[in-house]
């Protein structure tokens, strides 16, 4: 795999099991860990992180879309700086910016049109909300770290506002699913509030993801020492994560409406798992295995609409009669269970078989 001097490996691995994980998802895996045969093994218990809280508390499957919207805002200023290296002025830059952010937001907002065969309007997916990140941390990008972080506490107190005073009767119990200020919109928009109380608004406040991921991003590639940056990464992720657990007796921490105190765990949790992978990968320059997860990474958008859109299930199709064969002696779960692991590498190996073609499908 060839980097140069610049490229920060740690990026690419931490994109690359983020978006192996999420495509994990569609080979059916997770949901095989947690049958009903399994509950009270240690496999359940694992399989149980692998699932969203049903709403207040926190797995660590609840931590995904933090970690991909931490990590975008990472990328932001390494891509841009490269740009703007080749010549692309600012104007070029937002062009680029808002043209992303449209695209984004279309197409997870048509993922929602497949299914139902007509135009709906949801935006809950991570493709939908991120295009509204993407675009609020785009406009601080060129700010102080004081603004941004400013910028980024604002939008979380104006939603943690909106949901304690929001007065709109049956809608007036902030942290009560389907009774809150997210289910008032989602029906708005919608005309119907989502059967898992997950909230389209969560771009406002998780906007703050994508900012902290900008700004990690700068001072990775800033002149501080090693050592510094290291230490920064630290202290913002701790501090987060006081604020956010310290807090959530008050707030409750609920991933499904975003809570500021969601936020802050989210945010603090993404900042920690920066720091290790990049005092490990490229610090300590222990760099097995990088690349079967970074593989993954360089084509995010390909491999997670082709998953999400049916490509997971076309593969569990062909191999299913041939993994019946193969492993139906193991007894039909541990069948259910290799079959959905070979999914999972077939999966994988279009993105390497992509990498290896140098095919990256970018917006």
């Amino acid at each position: 795999m060839e980097h140069n001097n610049n490229r920060l490996l740690s990026l690419d691995f931490y994109r690359g099991l983020t978006m192996f994980l999420l495509i994990a998802e569609f080979s059916s895996l997770f949901e095989f860990l947690v049958a009903p045969e399994l509950h009270g093994t240690l496999i359940h218990t694992i399989g149980e992180q692998f699932h969203h809280v049903e709403w207040e508390g926190l797995h660590f499957w609840d931590l995904i879309q933090p970690f991909f919207m931490f990590i975008v805002g990472v990328s932001m200023p390494l891509s841009f700086s490269k740009r703007m290296a080749k010549g692309d002025t600012y104007k070029e830059l937002q062009k680029h910016a808002f043209k992303r952010a449209f695209l984004m937001l279309v197409l997870g907002w048509a993922l929602y049109c497949i299914d139902p065969g007509k135009i709906v309007f949801r935006f809950q997916n991570v493709l939908a909300q991120l295009s509204v990140t993407y675009l609020l941390a785009f406009l601080v990008i060129r700010k102080k770290p004081i603004v941004q972080i400013g910028f980024s506490i604002i939008l979380i107190l104006i939603s943690e506002a909106i949901y304690r005073f929001f007065s709109v009767e049956g809608f007036n119990h902030a942290f009560v699913p389907g009774e809150n200020f997210g289910a008032w919109l989602n029906i708005l928009i919608s005309g119907e509030e989502d059967s898992g109380h997950w909230a389209m608004f969560n771009a406002i406040p998780t906007a703050a993801h994508t900012i902290w991921g900008v700004l990690a991003g700068q001072l990775l590639i800033s002149k501080r020492t090693v050592k510094e940056k290291i230490q920064l990464l630290v202290i913002g992720s701790v501090t987060a994560l006081i604020i956010g657990y310290g807090f959530s007796y008050v707030t409750p921490i609920i991933k499904r409406i975003s809570t500021s105190t969601f936020v802050f765990v989210g945010g603090g949790w993404s900042l920690l798992a920066l720091a290790l992978c990049y005092w490990v990968i490229d610090v300590k320059k222990y760099q097995k295995g990088v690349l079967f997860f970074a593989v993954v990474g360089m084509n995010p958008l390909f491999i997670y609409l082709f998953a999400h859109v049916g490509g997971a299930e076309l593969i569990r199709k062909i191999f299913l009669p041939f993994s019946n064969a193969l492993f139906g002696w193991t007894g039909e779960l541990s069948a259910q269970i290799l079959l959905s692991i070979v999914v999972l590498f077939f999966l994988w190996f279009i993105c390497y078989w992509m990498y290896k073609k140098k095919l990256f499908i970018r917006i």
